[in-house]
Formats: C-alpha cells, structure tokens, sequence
C-alpha cells in the first residue's frame, strides 16, 4: 500500500516536470527569469543594439532548489549596434528539468527609427533552432506500471527550428515592448493511440513595459511588468519595482500573480560591469517542496560612448 502510494507520488511529479516542460503542450515552456528586464533580447529581438553598445550578459538560474530534478537555466547573450538604425544580437540557451534538456541557439536583427525627443520604435526578427530531448525510459515507475506507454519511447535530440518577431519602443524614461519569440508550433512527436497526447511546442507571446521616476538627487524608481500569453495556459504577470540609488545599486522586489515573490540587488561595479542576484519562493503548493530559487546574473558592456547610447542604465 506504501509503495503504491509512492510510486503515484513519484508519477505525478515526474508528470508534473513532463507538463511544465511543454511535452504536453499545454504550459508556459519558456524559461522564465526574474531578472528578465536584463535579458529582454532573448525573447524580443527589436531590443537588439538598444543600449547603444557592445552589451553581453550571462544568466544562472537554478529553481526550486531542493527537489530533485529541478530546473536549471544557463543564458549567454550578446548585442550590438550596428549602426544608428540597425542592430544584431544571438543568444544561447541551456535549459534542464529533470529528464528533459532543451538546448537552443538563435540570431537577432533590429531596425530602429528615431523620433523626436530620444523615443526609438525597434523593429525586430528572431531565427535559430533548438534541439529537445527527454530521456522518458529512464524513469523507474516501479513494477505495475513500468509499461506505461507514455515513457516507452525517448526522444533525442529533435531539431526543432523557429522563428520570432518583435517591437520595442523606448526613450529615456519608459519603454514599452510586445513579442512572439516562437512563431512556429513545431511537432516533437506524433500523438499516441494509447497516450492520446502529441508532443509540440506552444506559442508564447510577451507584452512588457516599464517606467523611471526621478524621486530625488540620489534616488530613482522603475516599476516594470512583464505579461505572458500561452495557450491552454493561465496568463503569466510578472510586477517589479526597483530603487536605483546613486545610479548604482539596483534594489528591487517583484511578484509573480499566484505563483510566488522575490527580491534583487544589482550593482553597477564600474561602468561597464553590472552584477546581480534574485532569490524567489513559491506560494502555490510547490513551495513546501523546495527551498526557493536562486538567479545570478553578469552584464558587461564593452565600450560606452560609441554608437547611440540610449539610457543604458535603465532599460
């Protein structure tokens, strides 16, 4: 009767990992970030070369930490100007939740036209391609159920190409900013007689803003928001706040409706080099199973003062 009840305990989480990671199709499959107003390029690439110069970063992200299997994301981006109307930018994805890894590379251009008092309208095109892989026979589901036809089959490194598209409209004190990074809903397998499911990817569309009020000499607050449409999924709402003292500490907290809060610091070190770290916890009923997640971040910009520095402390 124990081992019953295990095993089904067991099932359920592995379900769980399965669903969230998209093999079902019906949950939000995109990596998501708390520092995500640091990493805007690698879901919408009209923010490609909107610092105005050569900006890289890399973003470290394990989640509910604790659990077995958990979630672990590691993001490499870089962008640039290539001149005052276009930009190009790539990033690299390694994402892993427990039996399943998705590993993406993609490319980015922009084109930016000028208005009037520093405002940019950024149009932007996403291309590259993942590979997704589930290694589903390695599950032990225990004796009464290790022929279950859901995890008889493994999935290796499925090419899955894609494309995306963006816009972003920003200014020294706001930005705001829509996107589809994922056009393509591309089948990983073909749906089952005796699972009945097919495995695909879902398309994810992304609508964002943000605002800086000057508050005094030394003090600055950005709120931001980030909303996230999947279909077959609740919608996903990121809210930020952050207090930028002196230019150079990043204070912040934010919450994401109905699933959990966290807080940041950033610091910006020396010009070019900004540092940050964002702890979370959950609030739904994962909470009690993990001891929160942890989020490190490393932004390096290579030359100030060349090209159209557009507010690049902000957005």
């Amino acid at each position: 009767m124990i081992s019953d009840v295990k095993v089904s305990k067991v099932k359920y989480i592995l379900f769980f990992i399965v669903l969230i990671s998209g093999l079902k199709g019906m949950a939000q499959q995109d990596p998501m970030y708390t520092q995500y107003m640091n990493q805007l390029l690698t879901i919408n690439p009209a923010y490609a070369g909107a610092k105005g110069v050569t900006s890289a970063s890399l973003i470290v992200r394990e989640q509910w930490v604790g659990w077995t299997g958990n979630p672990k994301t590691q993001t490499f981006f870089v962008h640039s100007p290539l001149n005052t109307e276009m930009g190009v930018g790539g990033s690299i994805m390694n994402d892993r939740i427990g039996i399943v890894n998705n590993f993406g590379i993609f490319g980015d251009y922009s084109y930016t036209i000028t208005y009037p008092g520093e405002k940019y309208l950024s149009f932007g095109l996403k291309a590259g391609f993942s590979f997704f892989d589930a290694d589903l026979s390695s599950v032990n589901l225990g004796e009464s159920d290790q022929d279950d036809p859901a995890f008889k089959n493994d999935i290796k490194y499925k090419f899955l190409p894609n494309a995306g598209v963006g816009v972003y409209l920003s200014s020294p004190k706001y930005y705001l900013g829509i996107s589809v990074p994922k056009l393509i809903t591309n089948k990983i397998s073909s749906s089952s007689v005796e699972t009945g499911t097919a495995i695909r990817e879902e398309l994810h569309a992304f609508f964002m803003g943000g605002y800086v009020f000057d508050m005094n000499r030394i003090l600055k607050f950005k709120p931001y928001f980030m909303l996230r449409f999947t279909p077959n999924a609740p919608i996903s709402t990121d809210l930020t706040g952050q207090f930028v003292f002196f230019e150079k500490i990043w204070l912040g907290a934010t919450y994401r409706v109905g699933d959990g809060f966290g807080a940041m610091l950033q610091a910006q070190v020396t010009q070019q080099l900004k540092i940050g770290y964002a702890y979370d916890l959950t609030t739904n009923e994962l909470g009690a199973y993990n001891s929160g997640t942890h989020e490190v971040l490393i932004n390096y910009d290579f030359s100030f003062g060349r090209g159209r520095v557009r507010s690049p402390r902000y957005f």
